[in-house]
């Protein structure tokens, strides 16, 4: 039975129903890095506990917007886990925000082709670098010329509108460009902003301030990715940089960055905030949060 009551919890924290909220929404569809929870060949309790209890599962990052006024919906990122999570959002999005080629951010792409839902000229916002990489690339192509989606390129540092009271502004970042750049998102409601900031390399690699930047809006989602250095065994975190939870968290209190704004998220499933209670209290106490499904923030 306390199974089922979880279960049941969790379907509701992680539906966004649309007649609870009014304005304009933003919601969080997903916490964990690309490869979610439970990972892909972790052997480590929490990937086993949650193969054995859905609600112990983390989908991968991912933000939902929602205009209840224009009856529009969008995400950030179409990520492996796009089906569960436009289910969460409530309906199919009207336009896709990506922020990059890595594979957490795009491959839920693939559920919009003919195979699957065979959507007609949805519209995928993207900088000129990821347009490329969709439009010469198969499968992603197939869906560019079968008109599944309608690729709208957008220019870092100009905002554009997804209605008349929302806006997003793509704020270029540093993160291992392999195939495509990187860019993060300002996004900015009648009343307030946040910033959706999922990857990074190295914050000192960054050509804006941290503190500057989070000082400006009224929520930042940033890069969680890893808290030590020493979570991966046998691979070297200079091969996949990301800035670990305490560097980020002591960068923000040397800027006098005001606390209580700053969730954290895009978990790698080696990352402790994800099971350890008390590394999550000290984080808490030094004024940050994790970032958890079903998470609401009215812009």
């Amino acid at each position: 039975m306390n199974r089922l009551i979880s279960l049941a919890m969790l379907v509701v924290v992680g539906s966004l129903t649309m007649t609870a909220d009014s304005g304009v929404v933003a919601v969080v569809l997903g916490i964990a890095q690309d490869g979610g929870v439970p990972h892909l060949g972790c052997s480590q309790k929490l990937c086993v506990d949650a193969r054995r209890n859905p609600a112990l599962r983390r989908r991968v990052a991912c933000l939902g917007l929602v205009d209840r006024e224009a009856g529009k919906r969008f995400v950030i990122d179409a990520t492996p886990d796009f089906s569960s999570q436009v289910d969460s959002l409530g309906g199919l999005p009207d336009a896709i925000l990506l922020t990059h080629a890595h594979i957490g951010h795009y491959l839920g792409l693939a559920q919009l082709g003919r195979e699957v839902l065979n959507a007609r000229r949805l519209p995928v916002y993207c900088t000129a670098s990821m347009a490329k990489f969709l439009r010469g690339n198969a499968p992603w192509s197939r869906l560019v010329e079968r008109a599944n989606v309608e690729i709208r390129e957008i220019v870092p540092g100009a905002e554009f509108s997804l209605t008349e009271r929302l806006r997003a502004t793509a704020i270029r970042v540093p993160h291992r460009d392999e195939d495509s750049d990187t860019v993060a998102y300002m996004i900015r409601g009648p009343r307030r902003s946040l910033l959706w900031l999922p990857d990074v390399d190295k914050w000192e690699t960054w050509d804006r301030d941290l503190g500057q930047v989070v000082r400006g809006v009224d929520r930042a989602y940033l890069d969680g990715t890893f808290f030590s250095a020493e979570e991966i065994p046998g691979r070297t975190i200079a091969d996949i940089p990301h800035p670990l939870v305490p560097e980020t968290i002591e960068r923000l209190r040397a800027a006098s960055t005001p606390a209580g704004k700053v969730f954290f998220v895009h978990l790698n499933h080696t990352n402790r905030l994800l099971w350890d209670a008390a590394s999550v209290r000290g984080v808490s106490r030094a004024g940050y949060s994790i970032a958890a499904e079903g998470d609401r923030f009215g812009l």
